[in-house]
C-alpha cells in the first residue's frame, strides 16, 4: 500500500519575473494548509523578493488571488523559508524580511524532503 505525503515542500523559483508560475505555487501552498496538509514553502531566485515587507503587495496576476492574502495562509499553518544564497545575493538578511520567514540553505532544503512522507513541488 503506497504512503500518502504527510507533509508538502514547495520550493517557488519564480517570482514577477514569471507571475503565472510564482501565483500556483503560492496559491497550491496556501490551499494544502487548509487542506491540513503540513506545508514548507521555500522562496529561491526571483521569489526571494517576497520575503521583504511591501514586496507581495506590488505583485499583480489578473484573476489570482493576491499574494499578501496567500502568504498569510500559508504563514497561518505552514512555515516560509528563504534561500540563504538568494538572500545573500540580493543583499537580503535576517533583519529585513517579514515576520515569521526564516533563512535557510540547501542542507534543510534536502533534510525536509528525504522523508518517505513528504512530496516535494518545484515551480
Amino acid at each position: 500500500m503506497a504512503q500518502t505525503a504527510q507533509k508538502l515542500v514547495i520550493k517557488v523559483t519564480a517570482g514577477a519575473d514569471a507571475p503565472e508560475r510564482c501565483s500556483q505555487a503560492f496559491t497550491v501552498a496556501s490551499v494544502a494548509v487548509a487542506s491540513g496538509v503540513d506545508v514548507s514553502l521555500w522562496l529561491t531566485g526571483e521569489s526571494a523578493w517576497f520575503a521583504l515587507p511591501g514586496r507581495a503587495e506590488e505583485f499583480q496576476l489578473p484573476h489570482a488571488a493576491p499574494l499578501p492574502e496567500l502568504i498569510e495562509a500559508v504563514q497561518a499553518g505552514g512555515r516560509i523559508t528563504l534561500c540563504t544564497q538568494c538572500a545573500a545575493r540580493r543583499g537580503i538578511t535576517e533583519q529585513d524580511v517579514i515576520e515569521g520567514v526564516r533563512i535557510a540553505g540547501a542542507q534543510v532544503f534536502v533534510s525536509e524532503i528525504m522523508p518517505d512522507d513528504v512530496r516535494a513541488l518545484v515551480y
